[in-house]
């Protein structure tokens, strides 16, 4: 990491992530904290939670309000991704108004380069922007030409763009599958290895120790903490750690000495417990995936139901024989929890052990700052 941005003018850089999940923050860490370090000016478009996320990572970075996409999701999986395709003029009129609002923000001349983390409205044509993505090939559940037809249009939004960054690794050894290696590349695409907000780190196992990592949309995520509590107070030959995921959410009350709950904990305050868990279990989140393959852990996935992405990279590595993956109707964690302590882990995929390219970032910003 010896790169140094040459040109004497040290950019200010927007960075926006995606409203859909905490995980499009969490990526975006790594980010920010590279880009920091060769002394640029960040400045972070969100609102909610993820803005929360940013602020309780980087007090110091300012965060500027702007409205997501703010997608409504059902609680039963074989209407979960209906009920997206219906929201599509309301992410229409969502990258509409963030594309407004950008080019405000160009007119005064407050940005000099702009990372949109499947953000497709935030690109311009004065100064340059770059889009970050995991996912090129669309996965609907709703059949190949529905695939087709939507990747079609995800292209041109992509297109539109200086440059696309694609989150995963180049060759045979990677997370995404076909989710990130479609038959056919966007040309102007560069793949820049994974972005965790952890470092390739592993820690110290503590037997039987289970970490529950508890994130994704409403309602589906509170009906998996309830089922998975449940089970888990009957379990007390296990130590469990829960994190609810929700900023400012409240603590079940009357849990057993066994159980210990945080209604959410930013990376730092989460890295040791993630270190040391024997097992965790979580959605199959690609932000997610990625921690756990650079801590090299094993894990118990839970896919969102109806979140075909999840479905298929948790049957991917399910497959592969790297972890368990069960769905959320199915989970019985009195037979899962040592079935999934079975498989190789994440560490059978982290053997390369390569960090975010930063000097392939940091050459594209020059690239583009200086022409």
């Amino acid at each position: 990491m010896t790169t140094e941005l040459k040109s004497d003018k040290k950019p200010h850089i927007l960075i926006a992530p995606l409203d859909w999940g905490l995980g499009h923050a969490t990526r975006c860490i790594p980010l920010i904290r590279a880009l920091r370090e060769k002394g640029m000016k960040v400045t972070v478009a969100a609102e909610g939670p993820i803005a929360q996320l940013i602020k309780d990572n980087f007090p110091e970075v300012p965060i500027v309000s702007l409205r997501g996409y703010r997608i409504r999701y059902s609680k039963r999986r074989w209407f979960f991704t209906l009920r997206i395709v219906i929201q599509i003029p309301k992410i229409l009129l969502a990258i509409y108004r963030e594309k407004r609002w950008l080019d405000r923000q160009v007119e005064k001349g407050t940005y000099d380069f702009i990372i949109s983390d499947n953000r497709y409205g935030l690109y311009s044509t004065k100064i340059p922007s770059v889009i970050l993505t995991h996912q090129l090939e669309v996965i609907t559940g709703m059949g190949k030409l529905m695939d087709r037809w939507l990747r079609n249009i995800h292209y041109r939004f992509i297109g539109q763009f200086a440059a696309c960054w694609i989150v995963d690794e180049e060759g045979e050894n990677n997370l995404g599958g076909k989710l990130s290696h479609p038959d056919v590349l966007p040309s102007h695409s560069d793949y820049i290895g994974w972005l965790s907000q952890f470092g390739f780190q592993p820690g110290r196992v503590v037997p039987n120790l289970i970490l529950i990592l508890l994130s994704g949309p409403e309602p589906l995520r509170t009906l998996l903490e309830e089922k998975l509590l449940r089970q888990a107070v009957l379990l007390t030959d296990f130590r469990f750690v829960v994190v609810g995921g929700k900023v400012g959410g409240s603590i079940p009350q009357r849990l057993p000495d066994h159980i210990t709950y945080h209604s959410y904990l930013a990376g730092a305050a989460l890295a040791p417990t993630l270190r040391k868990a024997e097992l965790v279990i979580c959605r199959s989140g690609y932000s997610t995936l990625m921690d756990l393959t650079v801590l090299e852990k094993n894990a118990l996935l839970i896919p969102t139901p109806g979140q075909s992405e999840q479905e298929y990279l948790g049957k991917r590595l399910s497959e592969k024989g790297i972890c368990l993956t069960r769905k959320q109707e199915e989970i019985d964690l009195l037979k899962d929890i040592p079935l999934a302590l079975t498989f190789s882990g994440f560490k059978s995929i982290s053997l390369q052990k390569r960090p975010l390219q930063e000097s392939k970032i940091i050459k594209t910003l020059k690239y583009y700052i200086d022409n």
